[in-house]
């Protein structure tokens, strides 16, 4: 995660401070419940998007081969 990499505790502690003043202290679960569930979407499409493009790559070589004989 190279864009995290300058993140530390002073940081961290200032986001979460504007976090808690822009949506407030009882909203603050459903914030992160919503947040929670975008990134486990996120990271399953590129799951899904990586396998498709293995998968297509493979099928590409197949038939590079068979061209080739």
């Amino acid at each position: 995660m190279g864009f995290l990499g300058g993140i530390r505790g002073p940081e961290l502690i200032l986001i979460l401070v504007i976090v808690m003043i822009v949506f407030g202290v009882g909203r603050l679960p459903e914030v992160g419940g919503a947040l929670g569930k975008a990134i486990r979407q996120f990271r399953t499409t590129v799951s899904e998007t990586a396998e498709l493009a293995e998968e297509a790559g493979v099928e590409d070589e197949k038939e590079k081969e068979k061209t080739a004989t």
